[in-house]
């Protein structure tokens, strides 16, 4: 009995432990392609306080187990008390650490909880039939410092139920596209900007059908599947499936499952490097896409794009090329203006000899590649120019993708879901045109590979004529950015790092001192990359 109590702190440990580590799986894809193990031996390399507490722990008891040296009620007493200082410091560790994306109670999820209930049970249940106390405990701490590894146990044993609720899913999503005889499906990809994309030409094509995307950053199979048996009813005319991928076959995956007849592909970056590999894997994965287009299909690339436009294409269906500096495209924007309350431009259309001044609430070029690429379906689909110039001056603005977002005297250019280096490098020059004091709040771009330092030392280059002030949110990640500052030799009385971004909002309304101030937020960084 006293046993069982002297579990209770430890419980109430390992509880903490395993929902933090669960949390973090989930933001790793469920370990897809071992992204979750990455994430832990990266962790555990780290060397946290806590961390080193627990190996002092297991180290004792190794002694006392060796030495045989037993005293059950000062071995308990210990438990508990180590139990409750490591659990003491790990809250105060974390509490400063901002929950960007919570833990999504789902059907998967509560499998992995039973799972690991069921795996710590027999564990539990093992150490009653060991009479060394200080083994028992042992045992039971080295279970909690191994939890991640644990959980990706559990992933593995849940692997074959899942394909099968997987598979389950599928079919009824594939079985009702059938059904959907004259559904046109619209497939969007690309290393950046599918979203923003596809919720423009969802805003678009709206003036004349009913046209539903996937919601959100819904753009995997699950995702996808989600949408089809959840959201698409019968009366949508289309269906706008955004694409993402982490290797090549898996745009393919896609594609095969939605079977889109138009595509659009954004831009081909650096984006997701360091997972696909190279930047060959990266455009064999895009153009799938594409390629994976019916023979009477339209797809539409970027005609400023080197990459897209050197690529051999294995399709021979229809392609438009859109573009704002290279003229021999079909569909190019013209004379851009940018301010502070939106965008204006000049439309041509190839054939077409007149001009049609658009505007839109956006910012950014990229948001006017993006509105082009819809433009260039959308009149595949009958619309006229006034349907098109109404669309594009109603379309909303992306949340997270240059959003303006205004707070008193302060004004937020939120691009936290966009950084890429192309992106990042647009969003300055969207800083730059701004009035009053101007900052720029970052914890840098990643998933890059081994470009990573030098990506982000541009990026700190480009900051010297678009920004007055630079808030770095973690020493660490963001030391490459300040190296490219001091490279420009900005004003480094100028530069603030801070530990997280709740404190670089602190600093930002500060700093602003009661002024008209535009901040740059690029990037926000998943709590998977918290210092």
């Amino acid at each position: 009995m006293l046993y069982i109590i002297s579990l209770i702190p430890f419980l109430i440990l390992l509880t903490y432990d395993f929902i933090k580590m669960i949390h973090m799986a989930q933001q790793n894809l469920y370990n897809d392609d071992n992204r979750f193990l990455r994430w832990t031996i990266k962790d555990m390399k780290q060397f946290k306080n806590p961390f080193k507490c627990s190996l002092v722990v297991l180290i004792t008891y190794i002694i006392l187990i060796i030495f045989k040296l037993e005293s059950r009620y000062l071995t308990m007493i210990y438990f508990i008390l180590v139990s409750i200082i490591i659990l003491s410091m790990k809250i105060r560790l974390n509490k400063n650490n901002e929950v960007k994306i919570g833990l999504k109670i789902t059907a998967r999820v509560k499998r992995l909880v039973f799972t690991n209930l069921v795996l710590f049970i027999v564990v539990l249940l093992s150490t009653f039939y060991i009479k060394s106390i200080n083994l028992r405990y042992f045992i039971l701490f080295i279970y909690d410092v191994l939890i991640s590894f644990i959980i990706i146990i559990s992933i593995i044993i849940n692997k074959p139920i899942e394909k099968m609720v997987y598979l389950s899913y599928r079919k009824k999503a594939t079985n009702k596209l059938k059904e959907m005889k004259n559904l046109k499906v619209i497939g969007i990809t690309g290393s950046y900007g599918k979203t923003s994309s596809k919720n423009i030409l969802s805003d678009i094509l709206n003036v004349k059908y009913n046209a539903l995307a996937s919601p959100k950053n819904f753009n995997t199979p699950y995702g996808l599947i989600i949408t089809i048996n959840n959201h698409l009813d019968k009366f949508d005319d289309i269906l706008i499936a955004e694409m993402g991928a982490y290797k090549v076959g898996e745009i393919k995956e896609l594609c095969n499952l939605v079977k889109p007849k138009y595509g659009i592909l954004t831009k081909i970056g650096t984006a997701h490097i360091e997972i696909f590999g190279s930047q060959e894997n990266i455009m064999k994965g895009k153009f799938e896409l594409i390629e994976s287009l019916p023979h009477d299909g339209i797809g539409v690339l970027n005609a400023d794009d080197p990459l897209q436009v050197n690529y051999k294409l294995k399709n021979d269906c229809k392609i438009v090329w859109i573009g704002i500096d290279n003229k021999d495209a079909n569909v190019r924007a013209t004379d851009i203006k940018t301010t502070n309350k939106g965008t204006t431009f000049n439309v041509i259309f190839k054939g077409d000899n007149n001009k049609y001044e658009f505007t839109t609430k956006l910012l950014g070029y990229n948001n006017i590649y993006n509105i082009l690429a819809s433009l260039a379906l959308a009149k595949e689909f009958g619309l006229t120019v006034n349907q098109m110039k109404k669309a594009v001056l109603g379309v909303k603005s992306i949340e997270h993708r240059l959003e303006l977002r205004n707070a008193g005297n302060i004004t937020y250019i939120d691009d936290s879901y966009n950084s890429n280096p192309v992106g990042s490098k647009m969003a300055l020059d969207v800083l730059k045109d701004m009035p009053g004091l101007k900052i720029v709040m970052t914890p840098g771009m990643v998933e890059l590979g081994d470009k990573s330092y030098e990506l982000n030392k541009k990026f700190g280059t480009y900051m010297k004529n678009s920004t007055d002030i630079v808030i770095l949110v973690g020493e660490k990640i963001t030391k490459p950015i300040k190296d490219g500052l001091n490279e420009v030799k900005f004003n480094d009385k100028k530069i603030y790092v801070v530990k997280s971004t709740k404190e670089a909002f602190e600093l930002v309304k500060k700093l602003s001192n009661g002024k008209q101030t535009y901040c740059l937020i690029e990037n926000d960084l998943p709590d998977i990359y918290n210092e």
